[in-house]
């Protein structure tokens, strides 16, 4: 009953590979979104089917702030689909329960409050969903206390990026926003400084930043690094040093680098 990401436009249907992060039909979905809808990352339906239960589908997405997308047709594709019956409506699902930014937010400004120096992680549209597992492993095994990631472009919280997470995804705060660049404003406003991963020469070295305060690591995405308008947002570029003629990283082997530098500097052990 479960399925997911790798979709692609062919006409005016959107096709959707049969993986392990969606659930379809009106029933299903509906009981999702009334018992788990923190699990849930976005609502698609048909655009033409209409009725008493779907209405009050939109209407529950709207109420939990859930992305929805309305699409002029729907087709689940690979092993299996063919016997699916998806009734108009399918949603996509985390494996992990999501937090709202609000309270991502409220409880990172407590920990400053309170003294402490906590860090984030804002993943800028990775899609690549072994990396996005492994840096929300390395955050967690790091220390960071949350890890923010885009509602669009994003790759989902399924099978492959829970599993490259190997189980971290359960043991840290997640949320997803509409607009990282809002989102990073509001961080600055609870104290944080916000560092954003870069791979130009004229960055700060990794090794000469200083993390020893309220911190939110910005990752970019794997071909195109963090977006303009979300580097303007960055209070410090840093890069990390490298022999040879090699220029970047692997976005979730550079996070992993950056976040466990911060841990050492920071660590009382």
């Amino acid at each position: 009953m479960k399925a997911g990401k790798k979709e692609q436009q062919q006409g005016s249907e959107r096709r959707i590979r049969l993986t392990e992060d969606l659930i379809w039909g009106v029933h299903p979905v509906f009981e999702a979104l009334t018992q788990e809808p923190e699990r849930i990352t976005e609502i698609i339906l048909h655009r033409e089917r209409r009725g008493g239960k779907l209405e009050e589908i939109v209407e529950l997405a709207r109420q939990h702030g859930i992305k929805t997308s309305f699409a002029p047709g729907l087709r689940l594709i690979g092993e299996g689909a063919a016997t699916v019956r998806h009734q108009g409506v399918l949603a996509k699902t985390s494996q992990a329960p999501l937090l709202s930014f609000e309270e991502l937010i409220e409880r990172y400004t407590a920990r400053v409050q309170n003294g402490e120096k906590p860090r984030l992680v804002a993943c800028d549209s990775l899609q690549d969903p072994h990396n996005l597992g492994a840096i929300i492993r390395s955050a967690l095994a790091s220390g960071a206390v949350g890890v923010i990631l885009t509602r669009e472009r994003s790759a989902p919280l399924g099978g492959a990026a829970a599993k490259a997470s190997a189980g971290a995804v359960s043991h840290i705060d997640i949320c997803q926003v509409t607009n990282l660049v809002a989102a990073l404003k509001k961080i600055k406003d609870a104290g944080a400084w916000v560092f954003g991963a870069v791979k130009d020469k004229d960055a700060q070295s990794l090794y000469t930043s200083d993390f020893n305060l309220p911190a939110c690591i910005v990752i970019g995405s794997e071909g195109q690094g963090i977006r303009p308008l979300v580097r303007k947002e960055c209070d410090i570029l840093l890069s990390i040093p490298m022999a040879g003629d090699l220029d970047s990283l692997n976005s979730s082997v550079a996070a992993a680098v950056i976040l466990f530098e911060a841990m050492r500097q920071t660590s009382t052990v």
